[in-house]
């Protein structure tokens, strides 16, 4: 049988299926009935079609089927730190994330037996030291080893730099030069309120700051190996951001090229803290395990899942070990490893790739030319944006447009969480002197969450 099914069925055009839609529409105007437009200028279709494309999409780099379990680990005690790596590798972790308070920490005891051939280890310094990098001399091969250094990150986060410009860049030259690499945290801007156009141009801009800088330090053949890592935080609207992602290395492609850098970047994802909860929070490990599915399908390397009890509770094996297991449910159960970029061809999200990717780079070339990435976050300009964004999100969430299910819908009033309170959920006021506007990260629900626990 030579013929195909679907030779027995004449083509359909777009132009042919609006028209039929607007027949139905009796008189009602297709554009403002069906077509919607987001906060972040993004236009939603009713349906899409092929022939809406003048050519087909390019076919992605990323591999989902090598997407990896990662495990993160604050280090108040290296022993302690090294044994709990051990046990979470055994339990399912495929990488290592630590994140370290001090320079004092030996990293050669906090990487005993771990097999550094297979395993990768991320080190999120919470410190600037050019001379703690030398610790890692121990080893010959630095290929699983990762150290996140983001000095522009701290400064939009607490404000300061960790001493001065001077001499953090100069510090981030030194360790650039032995890790060639380096990290931008745009998970910020996401758990800040930035929305998705915002996120994509502030993270360009961000690491354009650093590409201006090496350019001129590093040689050709340190750029063509250069490795640069995204920490990206994902939300529950599943499939724009699977297309922000994808938008993500789409935009550092055409960056990078342009440097002649690398073309290739590093994804680190994590769920969202913004739409997260106190009350009724076992709807967390739902929103995190749509999180994670996004990560997966939008082509993020390495994913670390948040404990549904992260915003109050300290580290516990219980709520670390739930949350990994999402992410074996996600590999070994739900088959999530077995096919190489599943979202490639969709139409849906091919158009909204292209559509995020094209107003990101339109903020972009405005910040650059008006100074700068730097420049704007020195002039409360990256702040001030944000912050509309982030209230007119809580807007949204405070008249139940935008709904957290157990919080301002459907909420329960005999939930009491006061007694479960190990940690602070809240912004923390702390008023020191900083250089800039800090950029905050604060949840939708906080102001519900602190009426409700005074009138527990």
């Amino acid at each position: 049988m030579t013929k195909t099914l679907f030779e027995d069925f004449s083509e359909v055009s777009s132009k042919q299926w609006k028209q039929l839609i607007q027949y139905d529409l009796k008189g009602a105007d297709y554009n403002e009935t069906l077509i919607w437009k987001t906060d972040d200028g993004i236009h939603v279709k009713p349906f899409y079609h092929a022939d809406e494309f003048k050519e087909l999409p390019n076919i992605s780099r990323t591999k989902a089927t090598e997407w990896q379990i990662c495990q993160t680990i604050y280090v108040a005690n290296v022993e302690k730190s090294n044994l709990k790596a051990i046990n979470a590798i055994a339990r399912g972790a495929e990488s290592i994330k630590f994140i370290l308070p001090s320079e004092a920490i030996v990293v050669k005891d906090l990487l005993v037996n771990i097999n550094l051939t297979n395993i990768p280890v991320f080190f999120e310094c919470q410190f600037l030291s050019a001379k703690f990098i030398e610790q890692f001399s121990f080893t010959p091969n630095m290929a699983n080893i990762n150290i996140g250094t983001d000095i522009i990150g701290n400064l939009a986060k607490s404000g300061n730099w960790f001493k001065n410009l001077k001499t953090d860049h100069a510090e981030l030259e030194a360790i650039v030069k032995d890790t060639n690499a380096f990290t931008v945290h745009m998970d910020l801007y996401q758990n800040a309120g930035a929305n998705m156009v915002q996120q994509l141009a502030y993270a360009l801009s961000h690491a354009n700051e650093y590409l201006n800088h090496f350019d001129a330090v590093l040689s050709d053949k340190e750029k063509q190996t250069f490795k640069v890592t995204f920490n990206v935080a994902v939300g529950s609207n599943y499939f724009f951001e699977i297309a922000k992602l994808r938008a993500l290395r789409e935009l550092w492609s055409t960056l990078a090229e342009a440097y002649g850098f690398n073309t290739e970047c590093y994804i680190f994802a994590i769920p969202t803290k913004r739409n997260k909860t106190l009350y009724d929070y076992n709807t967390n490990m739902l929103r995190t395990t749509t999180e994670c599915m996004s990560a997966i399908l939008g082509g993020a390397n390495m994913i670390c899942n948040l404990p549904y009890d992260a915003i109050y509770h300290k580290d516990n094996e219980f709520g670390e070990r739930m949350a990994r297991n999402q992410l074996l449910v996600l590999k070994h159960e739900s088959y999530f490893d077995k096919v190489d970029n599943p979202a490639d061809g969709a139409y849906y999200i091919e158009s909204l790739t292209q559509q995020l990717a094209e107003k990101a780079l339109e903020l972009f070339k405005d910040i650059e030319a008006n100074g700068g990435f730097l420049h704007q976050l020195k002039e409360g300009i990256i702040q001030k944006k944000i912050k509309e964004s982030a209230v007119k999100e809580q807007g949204q969430f405070d008249k139940g447009e935008l709904i957290l299910l157990g919080t301002n819908r459907h909420p329960n009033p005999d939930d009491k969480m006061k007694h479960e309170l190990a940690l602070y959920p809240f912004v923390k006021k702390n008023p020191i002197k900083t250089l800039i506007e800090p950029i905050i990260e604060r949840r939708l629900a906080e102001t519900v969450e602190q009426k409700r626990l005074e009138d527990e």
